[in-house]
């Protein structure tokens, strides 16, 4: 009969744990880019986009942020040929919230009335970034 405790009390303990580390905790990220410049009035958004096997780590940010600016400034660089520009990567887990987040961006820059808006060509992706 005590046998038969230990065992029993061994499966619900492997049952409990076995149970909470099914539980997928990673969500998929969606990002968005913003391009400026001090001089001149173009700025350019990318589309809301997921980003395949990105995750966020355990403080909710995203690892090698400075990556997807980089692929986003070169982009503009080779394609466009525009120099200088500032970009800033918005990103989270929820796609209409990094959309409303964009749309705020585009509100702002609209009612200055000193900036032409302009979107990134489809082509552009963001691509995982690799770790150091």
């Amino acid at each position: 009969m005590k046998y038969i405790k230990v065992v029993v009390s061994l499966a619900l303990v492997f049952m409990l744990c076995s149970a909470f580390s099914l539980k997928s905790k990673k969500k998929d990220v969606y990002m968005a880019g913003v391009a400026a410049s001090f001089t001149d009035s173009l700025v350019y958004f990318t589309d809301v986009m997921l980003v395949d096997s990105v995750r966020l780590n355990k403080n909710k940010l995203l690892p090698q942020r400075i990556q997807y600016s980089e692929q986003l400034s070169n982009y503009l660089l080779q394609k466009e040929g525009l120099k200088n520009r500032t970009c800033f990567i918005y990103f989270g887990t929820s796609k209409d919230k990094v959309k409303k987040t964009i749309n705020k961006m585009k509100d702002k820059y609209k009612k200055s009335g000193k900036s032409q808006l302009r979107e990134v060509d489809a082509e552009f992706k963001f691509t995982k970034a690799t770790e150091y």
